[in-house]
C-alpha cells in the first residue's frame, strides 16, 4: 500500500514469556492452536439424547486436546489447587474460558467436594455462548451440570455445578448472600475489560477471602498483560502466563494523518482487495454511525469494482452490540465462492467475539466512550484514540489461523504516544449506583473500602450527595428503607426512586412502561435525512400526548400501540415489524422492553405489597389512552421529577432554557419531540450530553407549579428525616 510502511509486530522477546517480578509467580509457556472455544458450528446447538450428547462430546474432545491450556492441564490444575488466588494472563485462543472451568469441575467431582463454580462475563452473549459450548464438551444439556444466568434468562437447576453468569448477576447474588456460600470457586473472566461491575466484584472478593471465606478460590483471567496490577491487589498472588498467538502479523502505518476515517477505511479495503490473496477483512470503527455509513458505501461500490476489475466480491457486514442476533450470526457464517467478507465492527470484536477466516485487520485507532463529568453532572460522548493494548488486541485478530496483516490508519509515531492500557470504566463513570450497592452490602466507610480502582474522593462525595437527595441515605450516611428498596430494583438509582414514587402515586403500571422504554438503547432509531420529516410527522400524528408533553409520554403512547393494539392475532409479528419500520423504531428493542417490563412488574409486585399491578399478558385490553387524561400524564411526570429534579431547566423570554441547578444554557436535542416546541414553561430531561454544545435528551414539558410542588415535598421529607 503506497501510503503505508510495513513493520512486523513480532517482538524479539514474546511479552507472554517474560517473568513477573520476583515472588509473583511462575511462567508456563504454551503453543497456540485454533480458537475452538467459540466454534460457530456448535454455538447454540441443543442436543437431547444422551447418546447424541456423548458422541458429540467425544468429537469435541479431539479439538479440545489441541488447545494450549488442555495440553498443560496437569500443570495448570495443580497450580490452581495449591493457591487460593491465581492470576492467569492469556490471549483468546488458548481455551482458558472453556477448559479451566471444566478442569476444576472434574476435580470437584473426583474429590467429592461440595460447592459450585461461577464464571463471570462482562457480556450476556458471551456467557450464553460459553455455557452452550462447555455443556456440549461436557456431554450434557445446558441447565444440567452446566448452565448460565443472565438478565431475563436463567437456565440453572439444582444439578448445576458450573455456572456462567454476567458480573451484574453475581453482584445481585452478593446482595442476597454476602458470603456466596453456594460457590467454592469464582472465576473472573475478561478482567482486562475493567468494567465498573468487574472492579466492584474484585473488591468484594478480596474482602471475602480476607474475612468470612478464606476457603474460597479465586481465579482472575485476563487477555492482556496487567498481571502485576491484579497480583498486587490480591497480596502478590502468583501469575500464570499463557502464550496465545502463533502467527506473525505485519503492521502497516500511514505516512500522514487521515482526516476522514470512514473514507480511509473504505480506500484501504479496496486497495487490499485488489492486491492481497483471499481472506476476510475485519475493520474497526468507532461506533454504529460510522459502521452503517461504511456498509452503505461498500454496498454501492463492491459490485461495480467486482465486475470491472475481476477481484473478489466484497460482502460488507456490520457488527455492533445493538445489531439483531440474526444479523450478528451472518458475520460468523462461512462464505463460498470468489468473495470475501468485510466486517465493520466496534471494539466488541477485540476480545468478546471471534470471527474465523479473518486474515486482514483495518484499525481506525478510535473508539467511542461516554465520559461522566462529576462536577457538571453530565455525560459527554467522545471519540477518542484507543490504547496500545487495544491496538495489539485488534491486530492479533489477523493472526489467529495464518499469517496476517494489520493496517493501522495512523502514524507509527502516534502509536507510541497512545496510553499503554485502556482506562478503567470506573474512572469515567457515574458511581452513584456502585455506592448504593456498597451501602446495601453494609459498607460504612466508602472512601477507604477495598477499591480495585479508586474512583476519586470527589466522585464518591458527589455520589453520596446524590443518594442523600434521593432519600436513599440518612443524615449519618446510612442506608434508609427507601435506599434498601432502590438497591433491590434492577435499574439506576434515579429510576428506582421514580418507581417508588409511582407506587405511592398510584401510577406504577404507567411508569414501569416508560422506565422499560428508557432502559433499552436505540429504541427510537434515527431516520435517514431524506426520511426524517416524514417519520417525525407520523410520530407526531400518533402521539397526541407526546406532541405537548414530550418524549416520556410519547414512549408510553408508542408502547401502548405496540403492546395492545398490534398484539392480537397470528399476524401480530409482521404487523409489529412493519409498524416499527414505518416509524423508524427498533422491533428488537420493543421485544426487550417487554422483557424488562415483565421483570420490573415482578420485582415491584414483590417489593410493594398491596400494589395494584395486574398480571398483564399480551392481548389484554387497553383502557383509556394516556393522551386523553391530562391528570394521569401529570402524575407520571411528577414521579419522574422526584428522581430527576436536578435535571430541570426554566424557559427564558428569549425561548432558551437555563438549568435550575447551575443556570447554564441548555438546548433540546434535535431527536426530541419538543425540539421545535418553544412554548414550554420548563423542561425535565433524563440525560444531559455534551457534543458540540449541551443537549437535553428524553425531554418532557414540566409546569412550574409541579416543580415547586416537588421541591416543597422534598424539603418536607428532608426536615422529617433530620428530626427522626
Amino acid at each position: 500500500m503506497s501510503t503505508m510502511k510495513a513493520k512486523s509486530n513480532r517482538p524479539k522477546v514474546n511479552p507472554f514469556q517474560r517473568r513477573p517480578a520476583k515472588g509473583k509467580g511462575n511462567v508456563v509457556s504454551f503453543n497456540d492452536a485454533d480458537d475452538a472455544d467459540e466454534d460457530a458450528e456448535v454455538r447454540n446447538r441443543e442436543l437431547k439424547s444422551k447418546d447424541d450428547l456423548k458422541l458429540n462430546a467425544r468429537k469435541l474432545l479431539q479439538v479440545r486436546t489441541t488447545l494450549p491450556v488442555y495440553q498443560n492441564k496437569d500443570v495448570i490444575l495443580n497450580h490452581l489447587i495449591e493457591n487460593p488466588v491465581t492470576i492467569l494472563i492469556g490471549e483468546t485462543g488458548s481455551g482458558k474460558s472453556t477448559q479451566i472451568p471444566q478442569f476444576l469441575l472434574d476435580h470437584l467431582y473426583s474429590t467429592k467436594q461440595h460447592g459450585s463454580i461461577a464464571v463471570t462475563q462482562p457480556r450476556r452473549v458471551a456467557a450464553i455462548n460459553l455455557a452452550t459450548r462447555v455443556a456440549a464438551e461436557h456431554g450434557c444439556n445446558v441447565g444440567k451440570q452446566i448452565g448460565y444466568s443472565v438478565r431475563f434468562d436463567n437456565t440453572t437447576s439444582g444439578k448445576t455445578r458450573l455456572k456462567y453468569l454476567t458480573d451484574g448477576m453475581l453482584l445481585r447474588e452478593l446482595m442476597m448472600n454476602k458470603k456466596l456460600n453456594e460457590y467454592s470457586v469464582i472465576i473472573i473472566d475478561e478482567a482486562h475489560e475493567r468494567t465498573v461491575l468487574t472492579d466492584l466484584i474484585l473488591g468484594f472478593l478480596k474482602a471475602l477471602i480476607n474475612g468470612p471465606r478464606p476457603d474460597l478460590k479465586i481465579i482472575v483471567m485476563s487477555a492482556t498483560l496487567q498481571a502485576e496490577r491484579f497480583s498486587a491487589f490480591f497480596n502478590d498472588a502468583p501469575v500464570i502466563f499463557v502464550e496465545g498467538r502463533k502467527f506473525d502479523v505485519s503492521q502497516y502505518y500511514l505516512t500522514a494523518p487521515s482526516d476522514d476515517i470512514v473514507d480511509s477505511v473504505i480506500r484501504t479495503v479496496v486497495q487490499l482487495n485488489q492486491g492481497e490473496p483471499l481472506g476476510d477483512i475485519l475493520c474497526f470503527l468507532p461506533g454504529q454511525e460510522e459502521i452503517d455509513k461504511a456498509v452503505i458505501i461498500m454496498e454501492k461500490i463492491s459490485g461495480i469494482i467486482h465486475r470491472e476489475t475481476s477481484v473478489p466480491l466484497m460482502i460488507p457486514l456490520p457488527l455492533y452490540a445493538a445489531l439483531p442476533p440474526a444479523k450478528q450470526a451472518i458475520v460468523f457464517a462461512p462464505i463460498k465462492g470468489f468473495k470475501r467478507k468485510v466486517i465493520f465492527s466496534t471494539n466488541i470484536a477485540e476480545t468478546s467475539v471471534t470471527v474465523s477466516g479473518v486474515k486482514y485487520v483495518v484499525d481506525s485507532g478510535l473508539r467511542k466512550v461516554k465520559v461522566w463529568r462529576h462536577q457538571l453532572g453530565l455525560a459527554t460522548l467522545l471519540t477518542v484514540p484507543i490504547s496500545q493494548a487495544s491496538a495489539e488486541q485488534r491486530s492479533g485478530r489477523a493472526g489467529r489461523e495464518s499469517e496476517g496483516k494489520c493496517y493501522r490508519l495512523y502514524c507509527e509515531k502516534d502509536f507510541k504516544k497512545l496510553p499503554a492500557q485502556t482506562e478503567p470504566e470506573i474512572a469515567r463513570s457515574d458511581v452513584t449506583s456502585p455506592v448504593l450497592m456498597l451501602k446495601r452490602y453494609g459498607v460504612k466507610d466508602i472512601v477507604n473500602w477495598t477499591w480495585f480502582e479508586y474512583p476519586g474522593k470527589e466522585a464518591l462525595v458527589m455520589a453520596l450527595q446524590e443518594l442523600y437527595q434521593l432519600g436513599a441515605l440518612d443524615d449519618f450516611g446510612d442506608i434508609t428503607k427507601k435506599g434498601e428498596q432502590m438497591a433491590l430494583l434492577p435499574v439506576q438509582p434515579h429510576l428506582s426512586s421514580v418507581l417508588i414514587q409511582a407506587n405511592a402515586s398510584d401510577c406504577l403500571s404507567d411508569v414501569i412502561d416508560v422506565v422499560s422504554c428508557l432502559s433499552v438503547e436505540n429504541l427510537l432509531l434515527n431516520p435517514l435525512p431524506e426520511q426524517r420529516d416524514e417519520v417525525n410527522e407520523r410520530r407526531l400524528m400518533l402521539c397526541n400526548g407526546g406532541k405537548k408533553y414530550g418524549d416520556l409520554i410519547m414512549m408510553k403512547e408508542l408502547f401502548d400501540v405496540y403492546f395492545y393494539e398490534l398484539g392480537k392475532g397470528a399476524s401480530s409479528t409482521s404487523e409489529r415489524q412493519s409498524w416499527c419500520k414505518e416509524l423508524c423504531l427498533s422491533y428488537r428493542g420493543f421485544k426487550n422492553v417487554i422483557k424488562i417490563r415483565n421483570q420490573l412488574r415482578m420485582y415491584c409486585g414483590r417489593l410493594f405489597e398491596g400494589s395494584q399491578l395486574a398480571a398483564s399478558e399480551e392481548g389484554e385490553e387497553l383502557g383509556e389512552g394516556i393522551s386523553a387524561n391530562s391528570e394521569r400524564i401529570a402524575r407520571v411526570l411528577k414521579c419522574f421529577l422526584v428522581g430527576f429534579s436536578k435535571n430541570t431547566a426554566i424557559g427564558m423570554p428569549d425561548r432558551s432554557y437555563r438549568t435550575v441547578a447551575t443556570g447554564e444554557t441548555i438546548s433540546v436535542h434535535p431527536s426530541s419531540l419538543l425540539f421545535l416546541n418553544k412554548s414550554c414553561p420548563s423542561i425535565m430531561y433524563i440525560e444531559y450530553v455534551f457534543t458540540t454544545k449541551g443537549y437535553a435528551r428524553n425531554v418532557s414539558r414540566i409546569e412550574l407549579e409541579w416543580l415547586q410542588e416537588v421541591v416543597v415535598n422534598g424539603n418536607a421529607v428532608a426536615k422529617e428525616r433530620s428530626t427522626a
